[in-house]
């Protein structure tokens, strides 16, 4: 990889794309480091280190929700656009039509998703802003100042989002993609700083960080195993006659992901199993509210064993609710009867689709087990690791990001001829 990198910098093409990517990032990471007026940081600290959804959202955000910088929603609003956008495409027959429009198409969605992230973003800025004001950060602050600082985190997403656009127009691979896992790494020093003060005061031993290292190294082999794995449905197509010329028929494969949708299903599944918690922190003198956040019978509890349980539930289904919808199998069994195509030993039409059914639900199991696995680590290292941002989420995005980053730059040599950087 680092002869690969190396020999691209050589390309003048390549390089000025590199050149733009780091100066858009250093633009980028400048920008968290800009505070919002009129907000104490140093009341947001409980809010992030007690974990669930605002800790992943500060961990993506590289920390800038603690900084109560401009930049706190970073692009989580486009990031749920983009989702929500995606399961409309498959419910509204209309954008249903527009997906298939080709590059026409994806331009008018795109547009449509960006509108959509904006106003997300205005409902996340009024959520951010009434959370930190039940703390007491935004004391003294009068209505002007409100306004200033929900603008302020509005146009923060907005520009998090034009940014990415412009990486991924100027830069190497998605942009988004790309301030998200920047993001992440830039949190390391933070959880080795994290590691060393819980070793200096004697909460932690030796013993616990050596083995804490190995299963950080065991957890980042065993993902990029899953993160490569892929089951491959064989495909054969018949033979035709094209005018004077006969095609003799040929031999391929369907690659099905076997984590895909991994990253998707835990975020539905924290959002699902954190977003009582989060309407109960707004009512907090509530006895319902209290009953949510404390009660050991309640499912929303942190600190119950029926948390993990309920949400590595969820993830699960999430997995295979993302892969039916994301694959569709009616479409697939269709799109290969039309192209001549066939599995061998299954027939054509509705037990292809059968076929395929079966498959998927497999393949989004076996992936939604790992995936919940991955979900509740977090918990299970915050029981006895207390105050460091860890997780498995966290390297499957890194490693998904920089295999996505690793195959764009193959395919830009491959494309220029330069094989031999390859190898």
């Amino acid at each position: 990889m680092l002869s690969t990198l190396r020999n691209a910098w050589k390309v003048p093409e390549l390089r000025k794309r590199f050149l733009w990517t780091i100066f858009l990032v250093a633009i980028f990471r400048i920008g968290i480091h800009i505070p919002v007026p009129g907000i104490d940081t140093s009341a947001l600290s409980t809010l992030t280190e007690s974990g669930g959804l605002l800790s992943f959202y500060n961990l993506i955000s590289g920390g800038a929700f603690t900084k109560a910088s401009i930049l706190a929603l970073s692009v989580s609003p486009y990031i749920n656009a983009s989702i929500i956008m995606q399961l409309l495409t498959i419910a509204i027959p209309s954008l249903e039509q527009l997906s298939k429009e080709g590059e026409e198409g994806r331009k008018k969605i795109q547009s449509i998703t960006r509108y959509v992230s904006i106003g997300i973003a205005c409902v996340l800025a009024l959520g951010v802003y009434s959370t930190i004001a039940n703390l007491g950060a935004t004391s003294g602050v009068g209505t002007p100042e409100k306004i200033v600082i929900i603008f302020s985190l509005v146009v923060g997403s907005t520009f998090c989002m034009w940014l990415g656009d412009q990486i991924t127009q100027k830069g190497f691979g998605n942009g988004v993609s790309i301030l998200i896992f920047v993001n992440i790494v830039s949190q390391i020093p933070s959880t080795v700083n994290s590691v060393y003060t819980l070793k200096t005061a004697g909460e932690i031993s030796i013993i616990e960080i050596l083995l804490f290292l190995v299963g950080v190294i065991a957890l980042l082999a065993v993902t990029i195993f899953f993160s490569l794995a892929e089951r491959r449905v064989p495909i054969q197509y018949a033979g035709k006659a094209v005018g004077s010329k006969v095609m003799k028929g040929q031999s391929t494969h369907i690659p099905l992901s076997i984590i895909g949708s991994a990253v998707i299903a835990i975020i539905f599944a924290m959002s699902v199993m954190m977003f009582p918690t989060t309407i109960a922190a707004f009512f907090p003198s509530k006895g319902w509210a209290s009953w949510i956040t404390s009660s050991k019978y309640s499912i929303f509890n942190t600190g119950t064993w029926m948390y993990p349980v309920c949400y590595s539930v969820l993830t699960i289904f999430f997995t295979w609710f993302y892969t039916q919808i994301t694959f569709k199998p009616d479409e697939m069994a269709e799109n290969l009867h039309k192209s001549a195509g066939f599995v061998p030993g299954i027939r054509p039409g509705e037990a292809t689709e059968k076929y395929f059914e079966n498959l998927l639900t497999k393949v989004s199991i076996i992936g939604g087990l790992f995936a919940a696995f991955l979900a509740v680590t977090p918990i299970l290292v915050g029981k006895y690791i207390s105050g460091v941002q860890f997780g498995g989420t966290s390297l499957l995005i890194i490693i998904g990001v920089a295999l996505d980053f690793s195959r764009q730059l193959d395919s830009q040599l491959v494309m220029r001829h330069y094989d031999g950087f390859l190898k």
